[in-house]
């Protein structure tokens, strides 16, 4: 019988193992923003980054319920429950700093839906782009957000862009209202400021004038402003503003006896809960926001069984779209990190690719069809009118 040495011995054993595939390489994260390892009984993480107090706190409150919604819907990826972080925006640029600095701390968090409003959106989507995380908004449409100059690599969103709001409420207010002069306010902020400078924009290039562009500090007593504003005798007064100011410009001018001219905002205001503060000052002004669409019934029996009441304001469809389109991003690159385990790691740079080649995804609010620089959303917008105390669609 030949004998064999025992390094021999040791060398047969260790090719026996590596032909039967009991040897392998250990998973390495090759990804260059880095990967999120989640162990066979960890839960996957995402964040909500959403107005939750402040006056605006329904469009929020309402998204955060959408995202929820969904989760439900979804149940788990790839066997991993889902859990969810939330922070507080504070509709502000404080807020979205401090909330996005808490989430870009926890290194478990994949991907972030928020923020509410425009003005956290553009710390956060800086803090959470820096630290390899995607945010994608359901509810933040200035224009600076996504253009290619200012655009922060992590952000997309599944709202419209105010480029194009601002087309649309110009053109009502020209051809349909048959307005040639128009006063606008804003806070300086991004989203009024824009969408107020994209309204003007097309109102001028349509043959009308605007005769004054005011901006105000966010709730300032506006008493003189509107005096001001009189004595112009524009056509129309358009306030693409938040609750606060929305509010007192509303019951201001209309006590004031403004009866000559007419009033219009924007998706700021698109809630029940402003016309609760002002009615009935509120009756017979216009509003642009997204357009009605047919919402699913189960999801409103959702909605309704989940939280008590129908829905509040008018992102919660967006929001629903924004955490489905994660979701499916999350499950296109994931990497199974063990044989003999559920562990997993979720690639960042290898998600927002996945998230901006997003292309023709039916979602509840409409189609999604990313862009290079994150607009996703068709341009649905539609026009409003205060009727009974009720949001009227009339145009288109």
């Amino acid at each position: 019988m030949k004998k064999f040495s025992s390094s021999a011995i040791i060398l047969l054993a260790l090719t026996s193992l590596l032909m039967t595939g009991c040897l392998k390489k250990p998973y390495a994260c090759t990804d260059p923003l880095g990967c999120v390892e989640v162990a066979s009984a960890e839960s996957i993480r995402v964040g909500t980054l959403l107005t939750m107090t402040t006056p605006d706190s329904p469009y929020g409150i309402d998204a955060v319920r959408g995202v929820e919604i969904a989760i439900a819907d979804r149940k788990q990826i790839l066997g991993h429950s889902i859990e969810l972080v939330k922070e507080d925006d504070l509709c502000s640029k404080a807020g979205g700093q401090a909330g996005a600095t808490k989430l870009a701390a926890d290194p478990k968090i994949v991907g972030v839906i928020g923020t509410t409003c425009s003005s956290a959106t553009e710390p956060a989507s800086k803090i959470l782009s820096d630290a390899g995380m995607a945010l994608i908004s359901p509810s933040s449409t200035a224009p600076s957000l996504t253009d290619p100059a200012t655009h922060q690599a992590g952000f997309l969103r599944t709202i419209y862009n105010d480029k194009v709001q601002g087309q649309s409420v110009a053109q009502f207010v020209f051809n349909v209202l048959g307005a040639r002069t128009m006063v606008t306010i804003h806070d300086g902020t991004p989203y009024p400021k824009q969408l107020q400078e994209a309204a003007c924009q097309s109102f001028e290039q349509l043959g009308g004038q605007c005769l004054q562009q005011i901006e105000i500090t966010s709730g300032q007593d506006v008493t003189g402003v509107l005096q001001n504003i009189a004595s112009s005798k524009p056509d129309v007064l358009y306030y693409p503003v938040y609750a606060e100011d929305g509010a007192n410009i509303t019951k201001g001018a209309k006590s004031a006896g403004w009866s000559n001219v007419t009033l219009i905002s924007s998706d700021g205001l698109l809630s029940p809960d402003f016309i609760k503060q002002t009615e009935p000052f509120s009756e017979g002004m216009y509003l642009s926001g997204p357009a009605n669409v047919t919402e699913p019934q189960d999801f409103i029996a959702k909605y309704k069984a989940k939280y008590g009441e129908a829905p509040i304001a008018v992102y919660h469809l967006q929001a629903y779209d924004a955490a489905m389109m994660l979701f499916d991003a999350i499950e296109k690159v994931v990497v199974p990190t063990s044989g003999n385990s559920n562990s997993l790691s979720i690639p960042r740079q290898a998600l927002r690719q996945a998230l901006y080649a997003t292309q023709g995804k039916q979602g509840l609010a409409g189609e999604l069809t990313c862009s290079a620089t994150g607009d996703c959303a068709q341009s649905n917008i539609e026009i409003f009118q205060v009727v009974n105390n009720d949001f009227k669609p009339i145009y288109p």
